[in-house]
């Protein structure tokens, strides 16, 4: 029987038992059945609307082929792997019972290989998963002083939990941006973990616009010296969705480099946000150089975001290391200033908001992307 240290308790004195607060202790398992049914008192699930997704937690979940399109490029190759292949795991391993459970259902992996000093982008989508309960499982994988940008995007209806490794080689660069653009009713539970190696950089992008509920959940492990991560967020939750988002970096080994910025826009009774930033800075990060920022933008009333930044620091030896937070509204003083000069109230919001969230879209490193995203922006702020 799993034990309550399993599930993030450890005893007290006086006998209670009180949760484990060092994200590093946290139970892992890639086992379904070691982790308890999920109430929403846990400490990763206490913000979300677990109801929402109780088929996706404890029940089963077809773990077959999804139907994916990938776009042929040189230097990028996608395959289907079997759940015995070595770099399965190598990654990350499940934190809480949704990834657990994608974990234990899922048939095959998706492997999306990247190779060669050239620039290249790739898109691999998945689309019209339909409404049955889903599990996934995906890699990508660069090799060694390769380069590229891999889009990974979720359109259409989908009920979907799933995990993503990225394993970036020593001295290459990667951007993955995860594009979440489901229909209306989706629901989409994904882990994301990813492993980088020395003196290589991976830029992680997390976008997330479409879905009913959408609760994406990237870990990236500095795991040798001179690694580097860029994890960047941008999110748009209209009337009655809920995007989640629980970031982690931990700093493994000297001389790694970290910035996370995650940007949020709230409009409609009921859009909800949730934005968790967990830094980890352990024994031997020395050298270490970190930041994380979350800002959201709140467009009307009733909607509600949670934002929480953790650091933790375990050596004294480090360049520096710092968080902010901030959720308010429209600057005033912004908006007199393009009203003053002509602008309608209307116009002058949507460009303030357009601002604010293009700072994200700017770093994606594809002007074709960029432009799509900024049109998508600009949609929901005319609720299209």
């Amino acid at each position: 029987m799993p034990t309550a240290e399993q599930h993030g308790l450890v005893a007290h004195s006086d006998g209670a038992f009180v949760p484990v607060q060092t994200r590093s202790e946290r139970f892992r398992s890639v086992n379904v059945e070691d982790f308890e049914p999920v109430n929403g008192r846990e400490h990763e699930w206490k913000l979300s609307p677990v109801a929402a997704f109780a088929d996706l937690t404890s029940g089963a979940l077809d773990g077959s082929r999804p139907d994916v399109e990938a776009d042929e490029v040189d230097g990028v190759a996608v395959s289907w792997i079997a759940r015995d292949d070595a770099r399965i795991g190598t990654a990350g391993t499940p934190e809480e019972r949704a990834s657990a459970n994608a974990w234990s259902s899922f048939d095959e992996a998706l492997l999306i290989s990247v190779t060669g000093e050239d620039d290249k982008v790739a898109t691999v989508t998945r689309s019209g998963l339909g409404a049955t309960p889903r599990a996934a499982h995906t890699i990508i994988e660069i090799a060694p002083n390769s380069r590229g940008l891999v889009v990974l995007r979720g359109t259409g209806d989908a009920r979907l939990s799933e995990n993503l490794e990225i394993l970036v080689g020593e001295g290459a660069q990667l951007t993955v941006v995860s594009l979440q653009e489901w229909s209306d009713d989706s629901v989409h539970l994904a882990s994301q973990f990813a492993k980088v190696g020395r003196d290589a950089f991976l830029k992680h992008i997390v976008v997330s616009l479409g879905g009913k509920v959408v609760r994406v959940n990237p870990s990236t492990h500095l795991a040798e010296q001179g690694a580097d991560v860029e994890a960047l967020g941008l999110y748009f939750a209209d009337a009655g969705q809920h995007l989640e988002q629980q970031v982690y970096v931990h700093h493994d080994a000297p001389h790694t480099k970290s910035r996370v910025t995650y940007k949020g826009a709230l409009q409609g009774e009921g859009a909800r946000t949730v934005w968790i930033g967990d830094v980890l800075i352990g024994q031997k990060a020395t050298g270490t150089d970190s930041y994380e920022q979350n800002r959201n933008l709140v467009l009307t009333e009733g909607t509600r975001a949670d934002s929480v930044p953790n650091l933790e620091i375990e050596t004294g030896d480090i360049e520096g290391a710092g968080h902010a937070s901030a959720t308010g509204r429209f600057d005033d003083e912004q908006l007199f200033y393009l009203m003053a000069r002509g602008i309608r109230e209307e116009e002058a919001r949507r460009l303030v908001v357009r601002g604010f969230l293009t700072e994200v879209v700017q770093k994606i490193g594809s002007p074709e992307l960029e432009s799509r995203l900024t049109a998508a922006i600009e949609a929901e702020l005319q609720g299209n």
